[in-house]
C-alpha cells in the first residue's frame, strides 16, 4: 500500500503514528503496544483469537474486492486451537488482506486500518480505546480544518487574479460596442485558455466526462491546481498587455503550469516522506 502521510497522536502518554494511505487511515499497532506489557507478542496474541480471525475476515470481505476468501476459510477453522498461530505478514500474505500492513524501515511495525486498530485497541484496554479514539478525532478535525483554509485561501487568491485577469481582457481582446453576449463568449474563451494549459480540457469537455460530480472541474482542482491557476491568471493578464496571440499566450503557460506542478508536487512528496518534526515548522 502507498504511504502519502505521517503524523502521530499522543494516547496516554504513548506516541502513536498515523499514517494516511490509498485505502485510509493506518494506526501502528506497534506503538500501541508499547503502553502495555508484553510488547509485540501481544498482536500476535490478538491474532490468535478467533473472534480476531472472525473479525479480520468480514472487515476484508467488505472493503476488499482482491481478499482470498477460500484461504480465509482455512484460517478460520485452524483458529481457536491450541496450535494455532497467525503473524500479521503470514494474514497478509496468505489472504491479501488490505486491512493489516507489516513491514520493516523507517515507518516499519504493523500497521492497522483504524477500524481494526480501534478493535485491538479493546482488546487491550478499552480505556485505552476511548482514549486512542479520542486523540485520532482530534488528529482528523485539526487536519480538516488545515486543509479547509488552505483551501479556502487558494480559491480566494484565484477569485482576486481572476479580477485582474477579466480586466485585462475587457481592456485589450474585447472590441468596442460589442453585446453582453459577446463579451460573455470573450470571457469564456479565455477561462477555458487556461482550463486547457493546466487541466487539458475546456470546462465543458469536463462537464461531459464527469456528469455525476457537484460543481465545476475547478472546484474539484487540488490545492496545488489552484495555486497554480492563480498564478496562470496573472501571468496570462500580463501576457495578454504585451499582445501576445492566444496560441502563443496557450503554449506559454502550458509551459509554466508544468513546470509549477513539477516543483508543487516533489515538494509536496518530499514533506511527506520526511515530515517536520513535530513542533517544527
Amino acid at each position: 500500500m502507498k504511504k502519502t502521510k505521517s503524523t502521530t497522536i499522543e494516547v496516554q502518554g504513548t506516541v502513536i503514528t498515523v499514517v494516511t494511505r490509498d485505502k485510509g487511515d493506518y494506526i501502528s499497532l506497534t506503538d500501541m503496544v508499547r503502553h502495555f506489557e508484553g510488547g509485540g507478542a501481544l498482536i500476535e496474541q490478538w491474532l490468535k483469537n478467533k473472534d480476531t480471525v472472525l473479525f479480520l475476515g468480514v472487515w476484508e470481505q467488505l472493503n476488499n474486492p482482491d481478499f482470498n476468501s477460500l484461504e480465509f476459510e482455512g484460517i478460520r477453522n485452524e483458529a481457536g486451537r491450541n496450535s494455532f498461530f497467525l503473524s500479521a505478514k503470514a494474514w497478509i500474505d496468505r489472504t491479501r488482506a488490505q486491512g493489516l500492513s507489516a513491514s520493516a524501515g523507517r515507518y516499519g511495525g504493523t500497521y492497522a486500518h483504524q477500524d481494526i486498530a480501534f478493535e485491538f485497541g479493546s482488546w487491550l484496554s478499552p480505556e485505552f480505546k476511548l482514549y486512542l479514539i479520542k486523540e485520532f478525532r482530534r488528529l482528523k478535525e485539526d487536519e480538516n480544518r488545515r486543509l479547509s483554509l488552505a483551501w479556502n485561501l487558494n480559491r480566494t487568491l484565484t477569485k482576486l487574479n481572476y479580477r485582474i485577469h477579466t480586466d485585462a481582457i475587457k481592456a485589450h481582446l474585447i472590441p468596442p460596442e460589442i453585446t453582453p453576449a459577446q463579451v460573455a463568449i470573450a470571457y469564456a474563451t479565455e477561462a477555458d485558455l487556461l482550463n486547457v494549459a493546466l487541466l487539458g480540457q475546456t470546462a465543458k469537455q469536463w462537464r461531459d466526462a464527469n456528469p455525476k460530480l457537484d460543481g465545476n472541474m475547478r472546484d474539484q482542482a487540488t490545492i496545488e491546481q489552484l495555486l497554480v491557476l492563480a498564478n496562470l491568471e496573472g501571468m496570462n493578464a500580463e501576457f495578454i498587455h504585451m499582445d501576445l496571440p492566444q496560441s502563443e499566450r496557450l503554449k506559454r503557460l502550458n509551459r509554466i503550469a508544468i513546470r509549477q506542478m513539477q516543483t508543487l508536487t516533489t515538494h509536496a512528496v518530499a514533506r511527506q516522506l520526511d515530515p517536520p518534526k513535530e513542533g517544527k515548522q
